[in-house]
């Protein structure tokens, strides 16, 4: 299968995405400024737990785990499904073990994680050629907010598709009804 387009009007479809949490651990997340942080981590969470509901496989990542400290808790016990991939690149496509987690069939790279301006960033720039690629505004942090406004910017201008928490989970969910949209429901509130 191959790429969609990146058109601004794309969607995230369930059945289609991959879910990508780069770098989300202990002592990075030590440096940000703690109630963005906590956002962060929360919309995550959710797209997590989503991911797992709706059987969007997760792949994420550990930045020199040595030095950065492994994923942050909250994140942790909800990713049991998936082993972490430690780096020490910036980009997750330069690390073999990560591009081998990756699924040939489902062409959508949904991307969160830390810090927006250099390892998300790079992540996208990588991938876009190949893989439709959405960044999620509300989950992604860095330490400086023009960083990540500037990260913003450039990955739209890349091609990359920006978009939120909300959005993505609704977009794979498709429909307002069943236990699983109840339960995703929940997660939001």
């Amino acid at each position: 299968m191959t790429a969609p387009s990146n058109s601004l009007n794309a969607i995230a479809h369930a059945g289609l995405s991959q879910l990508v949490i780069v770098d989300v651990q202990t002592r990075l997340a030590g440096v940000m400024q703690p109630e963005a942080m906590q956002a962060t981590i929360k919309n995550c969470g959710i797209l997590v737990s989503a991911a797992a509901m709706l059987e969007v496989p997760t792949v994420f990542t550990e930045q020199y785990p040595q030095g950065l400290g492994n994923t942050v808790p909250e994140l942790l016990a909800q990713l049991t499904q998936a082993k972490a991939v430690e780096k020490t690149v910036f980009s997750c496509a330069s690390e073999p073990k990560f591009m081998r987690q990756l699924t040939v069939d489902r062409p959508q790279i949904i991307l969160a994680g830390m810090e927006a301006h250099i390892c998300v960033l790079q992540t996208a720039l990588a991938l876009v050629n190949t893989k439709q690629v959405f960044v999620v505004e509300d989950a992604i942090i860095s330490r400086n907010v023009a960083n990540k406004a500037n990260a913003i910017a450039r990955l739209r201008d890349a091609g990359c598709i920006i978009s939120n928490m909300e959005s993505v989970v609704f977009e794979w969910l498709g429909k307002a009804e069943g236990d699983t949209f109840k339960a995703i429901s929940k997660l939001i509130r």
